[in-house]
């Protein structure tokens, strides 16, 4: 989280001045002529525009995008409503992603944020080596044809390589793939419970008990069939090594 900030922080905040502008924000009067005017400088008032993107960074350039998909499934499959809520399903999304953005936070923080904050390199440098570890996690997990698609909309002729991908077409390009890859494992994830449905809804139709909501009588089952193979382990660990076998 702390290479997170000071990311956010490398990008919207210049290099260091001897003397800030500021924007005059509150003047406080004392009655007798005497005052004092605070001011907002800039550089805050950049930052914290820029934490409005924070968002659509999440969406746009790490894992999140499938882990949150894919466990929305899986609560879909189960049958179980809301349970896990969505405040319980986004907290598994967001540290589960830290987990697997680790060592992409950690490239940034040595080859970008350090070096700028030693002062050793200049703010678009900085911003410029911070970029690479994720255009590299990116490809990674990105198809080619996705790419090949979004270059072709755009109208660029030909890549040199990978690696020179420009990022606007390598991010739409990359959450097009995880939502393909997300809705892949969610069809893995929905076969065996719509197998359980199906043997209970057949069940209840030979007893002739067509007014008994097969959804009802199925969900212990899919609940006790998810405790006995450890699903959420399963699940999460599944989640977590699609990624680094990728990278």
């Amino acid at each position: 989280m702390k290479a997170i900030l000071a990311l956010v922080f490398m990008l919207v905040i210049p290099e260091v001045h001897a003397q800030s502008i500021g924007i005059p924000a509150i003047s406080v009067d004392g009655g007798n002529g005497d005052g004092q005017t605070y001011t907002v400088t800039l550089e805050i008032l950049a930052l914290m525009t820029m934490l409005t993107l924070l968002p659509a960074i999440l969406l746009m350039m790490t894992s999140f995008t499938r882990i949150i998909i894919v466990l929305s499934i899986l609560r879909q499959a189960l049958g179980t409503a809301q349970t896990p809520s969505n405040q319980i399903i986004l907290g598994l999304a967001l540290f589960l992603t830290l987990f697997v953005m680790s060592p992409v936070f950690d490239q940034v923080y040595q080859l970008a944020i350090q070096p700028y904050l030693d002062g050793s390199m200049s703010a678009l440098d900085a911003l410029r080596n911070a970029t690479e570890p994720f255009k590299t996690f990116m490809l990674a997990q990105t198809r080619e044809t996705d790419i090949r698609m979004f270059a072709d909309i755009a109208g660029v002729a030909e890549i040199e390589s990978p690696e020179k991908t420009p990022l606007t077409l390598l991010m739409p390009a990359f959450v097009t793939s995880e939502l393909k890859t997300a809705f892949q494992i969610g069809f893995l994830i929905f076969i065996p419970f719509v197998v359980i449905d199906l043997v209970v809804a057949s069940v209840l139709m030979s007893m002739g008990m067509m007014m008994l909501s097969p959804m009802i009588i199925s969900l212990p089952f899919k609940l006790m069939l998810f405790v006995l193979v450890d699903g959420w382990a399963l699940i999460m660990g599944t989640l977590a090594s699609s990624f680094l076998l990728g990278a």
